[in-house]
């Protein structure tokens, strides 16, 4: 049977919440394993009249007016393309216009797909959003926000591992956090990363709700002397801004300036979380800021030196939020600032990127986002992540019956019990791991 388009199948596009329990498929390039301890110029012909008869000033002002329809006919194309097809645009260099796509393009195949040739996966299939990347000893661990299991299937923070990064292993009921501190209650473990700091051992960030704002979350931090754990976490968190006037903080990610060998902890002001609600609750007016925030840390990675650096906040074009930080420095020095934009829960969730000469900024958006829905058939990519060093980047996507034979069985089995069509049946979010290849030239980044 032919599979349904991508745009039929974005069931899950309602921004809501799963409420469902979600199911465990593994799918080629994925295993479990029990562990105990652990993406000819056209012509255009114009109206205005042949103009060499005229004055100099009356045949400037024409050009004038001829220029800006020009200019216009040339903007309203590049608009209609970012709502539409968005694959058919070419390179993504030159980066010449803004980029986001209110309405995902159906995925197909175009000139451009090689852009984005070094993207592979779902590597993992069940949920495994926000994963995080770090190599040691020969073999790359990824971490993961919980897995929604329920009683003793519930994992905190997920762990796989890979010696090619190409088949991946995850680690069967291993928790790295297996118990949370006191200031937290565990009911929404986040966006864990892990970074090894200068004595060996290594520091787990992560997001959990605290005790006094169920409905909010704080950045909070764990060390321990093996890379999977268990880590064991600090007693109060490691970065709060007021729930009730900030909405808290998500989303760490550690990052080793070896230029300056000094190390910082990039992290988002949850402000959405304060919304007045529409998409992730902040797309009603008046809109929230959601700012990425940089903070120094000393050598054990943990300990505060000065105070957060504001470094980028939403605009217009990101919509409800900015979020998933990631920080990397290319070999010709220039920063880069990855980050998600647009509502997790819908198509519209994305990688973008900044540039910047120096880590605390200013930071320069690039023209067009790293992955959009559509780019290597994704849907809804994000929550990135980069190897130390840079090369090899992870990030999310949502799981579709397009790309996952589990999900298209599931939904073939609700269509026969309910008589709905395939194309109608809603099922919960499932956010895999895909993976990726980074190029740096410039202030630009390819995974070609």
């Amino acid at each position: 049977m032919p599979m349904p388009s991508v745009i039929n199948m974005l069931v899950r596009s309602q921004e809501k919440q799963p409420l469902l329990p979600h199911p465990s498929h593994p799918s080629r390039g994925y295993n479990t394993l029990s562990f105990n301890n652990n993406q000819e110029k056209g012509s255009l012909t114009s109206s205005i009249p042949y103009t060499s008869h005229l004055s100099p000033d009356k045949r400037s002002l024409l050009l004038s007016l001829r220029t800006k329809i020009i200019l216009s006919m040339v903007a309203i194309p590049a608009f209609l393309l970012a709502s539409s097809a968005v694959t058919s645009l070419g390179p993504l260099t030159p980066r010449d216009i803004v980029i986001r796509s209110p309405e995902p393009a159906e995925a197909h195949t175009t000139s451009n797909s090689n852009l984005f040739a070094s993207v592979q996966g779902p590597l993992i299939s069940t949920q495994f959003a926000d994963p995080a990347i770090i190599a040691h000893n020969g073999i790359s661990y990824a971490f993961a926000t919980n897995n929604k299991g329920v009683g003793a299937d519930r994992i905190n923070v997920q762990v796989a591992t890979s010696t090619d990064n190409k088949t991946w292993t995850l680690m069967d009921h291993h928790d790295a956090l297996p118990h949370v501190g006191a200031w937290e209650t565990g009911a929404g473990v986040w966006a864990p990363d892990v970074v090894q700091v200068d004595d060996g051992s290594f520091v787990l960030y992560y997001a959990d709700v605290p005790t006094w704002a169920p409905q909010h979350h704080c950045v909070g931090a764990a060390t321990s002397k093996n890379i999977t754990g268990p880590y064991v976490p600090l007693s109060q968190p490691f970065a709060c801004p007021n729930v009730t006037t900030k909405g808290g903080a998500i989303d760490p990610d550690g990052f080793h300036d070896i230029a300056t060998n000094k190390r910082y902890v990039v992290y988002k002001v949850d402000g959405n979380s304060l919304g007045h609600g529409g998409a992730c609750m902040n797309s009603v007016a008046p809109i929230v800021p959601t700012p990425l925030m940089l903070q120094q840390v000393a050598a054990d990675g943990v300990t505060l030196i000065g105070k957060p650096t504001q470094i980028l906040d939403r605009d217009d074009i990101d919509g409800p939020l900015i979020e998933a930080p990631s920080l990397h420095r290319s070999p010709q020095g220039i920063y880069f600032l990855f980050y998600s934009s647009n509502c997790f829960t819908t198509p519209k969730y994305d990688v973008s990127y900044a540039t910047a000469n120096n880590v605390l900024g200013p930071y320069t958006r690039s023209n067009r986002p790293l992955l959009i829905t559509s780019d290597a058939g994704l849907v809804g990519p994000g929550g990135m992540d980069i190897i130390k060093g840079g090369g090899m980047i992870v990030f999310h996507g949502h799981m579709t019956i397009q790309n996952d034979p589990a999900e298209y069985k599931q939904a073939q089995n609700i269509s026969a019990s309910t008589g709905t069509p395939v194309t109608s049946v809603n099922l919960p979010l499932i956010r895999g791991m895909w993976s990726a290849t980074a190029t740096f030239s410039g202030t630009s980044v390819s995974l070609a």
